[in-house]
């Protein structure tokens, strides 16, 4: 946990870890206020999945474009002002809660969902800015950014666990409009912690968000490595991303298990999460291995549930789907730093935050389209297969022996030599997951 304690020595860092940790916690209170009370006023499956797709997957294709304008603007509080709105725009919300809307609040929750996105991929890219001028790397950059990746990667895992259960609670009895009120005054809390830091880059290939894309574009063209993360990493979400439609059929038809045993296998996977994250914190700094492993427990877990013949060695699964959950999605991160020079890392970022949010989405239409057809079992043999088989994509990454590219004046880092296409630094660096 030395990374840890490293990350909290820093006092910007320690508020950057604050306001992630409560805007974790407030976006549980969110999902889970808007899903149950979108059903109860509708009764409709399809009213609830039409929520999810308006927080994610719409926003997921705007989203670069408003890290590229934020990076240019000159106001230079657009980080904090993003929270702030999203404060607004979730308070709100209760509103066309009380008087049902169901259009409304999906433009609402569209205008949400871009701001928290945006501001997702800004505040990992201001952590590992103040991580590299603060945090001693010895020498290493990315050294220094793993360690803030590893404290924001507790602090995930922990929301991962805790979050769900009070938001449970707190919409069973005080109703989902309190929970919205609560969310709406994390944003705030995330506003006024973050209002210093200035998201603004000079040298990012041009004033406009179209040259700034298009620089952010040429860059990730001309890197392959980053190039095959990325496009690793949407294909691993999709696979990681299908087991959701198929839980609560393994539990109940397969396992037999009811509703409290669906509980237990999620407790367990979140059990499993918080130790991956403990891992990764006192890991060294083997990217590639961490992120390739992690990516195969998972794989591994969902292979395990097809075989599982009772609940008890189901659990005892999840706990390892979750240890591999707790290590996958941190490298990427670490390895999308490593790979991009400071000036574009924002919109990098922001491109892992929209393929995050729409590869989930093709992930829940597969596996609910393989338990339609088939049985539970069979389904997360697919998916699990499919997961364990990405962990190859992965592996030809090779993320521990690319050496950093260098930020040219314009902002464009063209791919190194082949010759110098090995570690600048010894050992390589790595980072922080999630499922």
């Amino acid at each position: 946990m030395a990374a840890v304690t490293s990350a909290l020595s820093s006092p910007r860092l320690r508020r950057v870890i604050v306001a992630y940790t409560v805007n974790r916690l407030g976006t549980w209170f969110g999902t889970i206020a808007l899903s149950l009370a979108v059903f109860d006023h509708t009764h409709s499956s399809l009213a609830v999945a039409a929520v999810l797709i308006a927080s994610q997957v719409v926003p997921a294709f705007v989203v670069p474009a408003v890290v590229a304008r934020a990076e240019a603007s000159k106001r230079g509080r657009e980080l904090s002002g993003l929270y702030f709105f999203e404060g607004a725009v979730t308070a709100v919300l209760p509103l066309l809660l009380w008087n049902f809307w169901l259009p409304g609040l999906l433009f609402l929750v569209a205008l949400d969902g871009t701001a928290a996105l945006a501001a997702s991929a800004l505040l990992r890219t201001e952590a590992a800015k103040i991580a590299r001028a603060e945090l001693d790397g010895d020498g290493d950059p990315g050294a220094a950014e793993q360690k803030a990746n590893a404290a924001l990667n507790i602090a995930f895992s922990g929301t991962f666990v805790i979050g769900p259960v009070l938001a449970g609670a707190i919409v069973a009895s005080a109703g989902a409009a309190t929970a919205l009120f609560i969310d709406a005054g994390t944003f705030l809390i995330c506003g006024v912690l973050l209002v210093d830091l200035h998201p603004r880059v000079e040298e990012a290939g041009g004033d406009t968000v179209g040259a700034r894309l298009r620089a952010a574009w040429r860059h990730i063209k001309s890197v392959p490595a980053l190039r095959a993360l990325l496009l690793a990493q949407a294909i691993g979400l999709v696979f990681f991303e299908s087991a959701a439609p198929i839980e609560v059929a393994y539990a109940k038809r397969s396992l037999l298990a009811g509703d409290r045993g669906y509980g237990l296998l999620v407790t367990a996977w979140g059990v499993g999460v918080v130790a991956g994250s403990i891992v990764f914190a006192r890991a060294g700094r083997r990217l590639g291995l961490m992120l390739t492993a992690g990516t195969f427990a998972i794989g591994a877990a969902y292979l395990g549930f097809a075989a599982a013949p009772t609940l008890l060695i189901a659990a005892g699964v999840a706990v390892v789907g979750g240890v591999g959950n707790g290590v996958q999605f941190a490298p990427v991160i670490s390895g999308v730093q490593r790979l991009t020079p400071q000036p574009l890392q924002g919109r990098v970022m922001g491109a892992l935050e929209s393929l995050s949010a729409v590869s989930p989405a093709v992930g829940l239409a597969l596996g609910g389209a393989l338990v339609a057809l088939s049985s539970p079992r069979t389904a997360f043999a697919v998916v699990g297969a499919g997961a364990a088989l990405t962990t190859l994509l992965f592996a030809r990454v090779h993320l521990d022996r690319v050496a950093p590219p260098q930020a040219t004046e314009g902002g464009d880092a063209p791919p190194a030599p082949p010759a110098e296409r090995r570690s600048a630094r010894e050992p390589s660096v790595g980072a922080p997951p999630q499922r």
